[in-house]
C-alpha cells in the first residue's frame, strides 16, 4: 500500500521536459494498456488514444496546444497522448444528464499517468489546444471528439514541487 501513495506523491504536472529523451513505443504502450484497464459505466470504455512519439510529428502538433499564451513548454515535449471520446453504450440506463463518459475518462487518464510515473517518465494533462489544428497536423480527417492531450516525457529535472492541497478538513466530511 505504501508504494502506491509514494506514487501517488511522485506524479506531479511537468512543464519542464528533457527534449533529448523520448520515451520508448513499450513504455507509450503501457501508459496506454493502464488506461485500457481502468474501470467504466457499463464497461463502455468511451475513449481512444492516439500516440504521438515521432519527432517531427511531435514538433508540428507542439503549436496546437500553445494557444492563449499557453502550454508554451510543449516545444520541448517530446511525445503526447491525444485522448478521444467515444460513444459510451450504455446498458439500460435511463439519465440523460449523468455524463459517465467525462468521469470514464478521467479515470482512465488517471491510471494512465500513474503508469508513467511508475515507468520514470512525467505528464502534463492539457485542456487548452485547438482540436481541429490538431487533427490536421495528424492527417486525422474523421470526426474525432478530442477531450484532452498528454504531454509525455522525462522531466529536465527530477526535482519535486512541494504539493500544495487544501487541508483534509476542508474537503472531507467524515460522519
Amino acid at each position: 500500500m505504501s508504494d502506491f501513495f509514494q506514487l501517488v506523491n511522485q506524479r506531479e504536472s511537468c512543464r519542464n521536459y528533457d527534449p533529448d529523451k523520448r520515451p520508448t513505443k513499450e513504455q507509450l504502450i503501457n501508459c496506454i494498456k493502464a488506461a485500457q484497464l481502468a474501470p467504466s459505466a457499463c464497461n463502455s470504455q468511451p475513449w481512444s488514444f492516439i500516440v504521438i512519439n515521432d519527432p517531427e510529428l511531435s514538433k508540428a502538433a507542439a503549436p496546437c496546444m500553445q494557444i492563449r499564451g499557453l502550454n508554451k513548454f510543449t516545444e520541448k515535449c517530446p511525445s503526447f497522448i491525444v485522448v478521444c471520446e467515444e460513444d459510451a453504450m450504455l446498458i439500460g440506463r435511463s439519465e440523460p444528464d449523468q455524463k459517465y463518459a467525462s468521469i470514464d475518462i478521467g479515470i482512465a487518464i488517471a491510471h494512465l499517468c500513474y503508469a508513467a510515473t511508475q515507468q520514470g517518465l512525467s505528464t502534463c494533462i492539457m485542456g487548452a489546444f485547438d482540436p481541429e489544428a490538431l487533427l490536421k497536423v495528424l492527417g486525422i480527417t474523421e470526426p474525432k471528439r478530442v477531450r484532452l492531450v498528454i504531454a509525455v516525457g522525462y522531466a529536465a529535472t527530477e526535482q519535486l514541487r512541494p504539493k500544495r492541497r487544501k487541508e483534509l478538513e476542508e474537503i472531507m466530511t467524515y460522519l
